[in-house]
């Protein structure tokens, strides 16, 4: 039976002897919890579990695309859609979205993520033409003007080769390239870093009564063999991140069964990015109805995300974010050494 090992963390200021850095990362560990199906979990001390696995717990990550794997960043979302679920509309004009790139940048962004097709719940898909229209000036505008890595929020392989073209850095995929057969090769071929995300069916269906075995470990399972598939295209693992996919077929149980053991994904070798900004699930415990009444239960989730060892935060609300990354930094090290 196959065990999984997700490592404990901890951010306490009294670190003891002995403790091992998560993913080389600002959390640090002593115990893990091995996890198997249909079994009670238990928790070991970190030093009885196989030396390979305690490698590929405490190894730091590499950087990607220029960014620091070994401190938090915050990855800024551009939706230059006229329908997506919380700023759809807002940013489709180009001069609005370069505007509000660089607000995002001034705000503390590391990186620009931007998507002209909406993946929300019943969404369906844009055609290939018109996803390119929407992205690439964007891209080709943002690449000469800021200066932070950019990536291209797309399913599609002829969408990544114009973001590229135009001069985007990192390909995010919300169907963990399973979408377009052409798309992961195009990545190796580019020698680009990729994010490989967990979706159960596709936009438009996603939300239909999605069920699984045990969500964390089938998600697990997934992201492992789709590193598997990538490693065997050419894409090597330090150029390659995971995304659980919260709210992507989904329901709340799921979403909160993910959050609570996010430091699993460590025991990928990858870093982890976490995209719960203003989700469905924030909706219905924080009693928002409205997506831009979710910031405080956004934030909550990311720092919570950012305690498990989580290297990248997708959000919404870049100045909260950071203002809050910030604020927990110091409170949780005692120490502050200005901006």
């Amino acid at each position: 039976m196959k065990t999984y090992y997700r490592a404990i963390p901890q951010t306490d200021a009294a670190r003891p002897d002995g403790a091992y850095p998560l993913a080389g990362g600002w959390t640090w560990f002593t115990h893990v919890e091995l996890l198997q199906r249909g079994q009670s979990s238990r928790s070991v001390a970190a030093t009885d579990i196989p030396p390979a696995v305690l490698e590929t717990l405490t190894k730091p990550r590499p950087p990607i695309a220029s960014m620091s794997m070994t401190e938090p960043q915050v990855m800024g979302i551009l939706n230059v859609t006229p329908d997506s679920f919380s700023d759809g509309g807002q940013h489709h004009a180009p001069e609005q979205a370069l505007e509000r790139a660089r607000e995002m940048v001034a705000q503390g962004a590391t990186l620009i993520d931007i998507g002209g097709e909406s993946t929300r719940p019943g969404a369906t898909e844009v055609p290939v033409e018109e996803e390119i229209r929407r992205t690439a000036p964007v891209i080709a505008a943002l690449s000469g003007d800021i200066d932070r890595p950019i990536s291209i929020d797309t399913r599609k392989a002829p969408v990544a080769r114009a973001a590229l073209d135009a001069g985007a850095d990192l390909v995010n995929d919300v169907a963990g390239f399973t979408f377009d057969p052409d798309l992961a090769p195009l990545c190796a071929e580019q020698g680009v870093p990729v994010c490989v995300m967990h979706a159960q069916g596709d936009p438009a269906t996603m939300q239909n009564n999605p069920t699984y075995d045990d969500v964390l470990l089938d998600v697990y399972d997934f992201l492992e063999e789709r590193i598997g598939a990538l490693e065997s295209l050419g894409i090597p693992r330090d150029r390659i991140i995971t995304d659980p996919g919260i709210g992507f077929g989904k329901t709340l149980t799921h979403n909160l069964a993910l959050l609570a053991r996010l430091s699993l994904f460590h025991s990928l070798g990858c870093p982890i990015l976490l995209g719960a900004s203003r989700k469905g699930f924030i909706k219905v415990i924080g009693n928002a109805p409205a997506p831009e009444g979710r910031v405080g239960g956004s934030v909550a989730v990311a720092l919570e995300g950012v305690a498990q060892g989580v290297q990248i935060l997708r959000v919404h609300d870049v100045e909260e974010t950071r203002q809050a990354l910030h604020l927990w930094q110091a409170v949780t090290t005692g120490e502050y050494h200005g901006a």
